[in-house]
């Protein structure tokens, strides 16, 4: 890939996101989405609040538990590792108006973006809220570009590395077929 062309489509989400940037509205939403989306920390909730439904919703917060670790490993030690790249913030020199964790790892691909991912498509499975799974995920992913943590590439990547990873999660740990999951 041209890195002229991947550069040139990072500036151009970035100036499009710098419109909102430092409006106390989208500053609110995007920074507080980017801090619950450490650690996995809104996914471990909802798929405790999916639990909490039911039996039959038990064994999908059980998989997207495991799923989000599963995949902090697999990005975190493993793909980030591969990578050199460094992060927006650094490159641009740009300063936080509200508290922000910076992580310390590379910035391809993003593991907010593929956490959320990975987590909006094995907790969607088989539940009426799943589109709201997945547009949390999207305000998780889109904030990591916001705040200027990541590229909108990286972001891009891991979105897909997500939603890959989801899959697979799907196929390894199949929920019961739905004669099963009465009650």
């Amino acid at each position: 890939m041209d890195r002229r062309l991947v550069a040139e489509f990072d500036n151009t989400v970035d100036d499009v996101l710098a419109r909102w940037r430092g409006q106390r509205g989208p500053d609110r939403l995007f920074y507080g989405a980017s801090a619950i989306g450490d650690h996995g920390l809104l996914w471990i909730l909802l798929a405790a609040a999916r639990g909490l439904r039911g039996r039959r919703h038990w064994r999908a917060a059980v998989r997207a538990a495991i799923g989000v670790g599963l995949e902090s490993l697999i990005v975190n030690i493993g793909i980030k590792s591969l990578f050199r790249r460094r992060r927006p913030l650094l490159v641009d020199g740009f300063i936080h108006p509200l508290r922000l964790r910076t992580p310390r790892t590379s910035s391809f691909p993003s593991g907010h973006a593929t956490s959320a991912f990975t987590a909006a498509t094995l907790l969607s499975e088989g539940d009426p809220l799943g589109p709201l799974y997945f547009a949390a995920a999207a305000v998780v992913a889109t904030s990591r570009i916001y705040v200027k943590i990541h590229h909108a590439s990286d972001v891009i990547v891991g979105v897909g590395v997500g939603l890959v990873l989801g899959q697979i999660g799907r196929r390894l740990m199949p929920l019961e077929s739905s004669s099963s999951q009465k009650g």
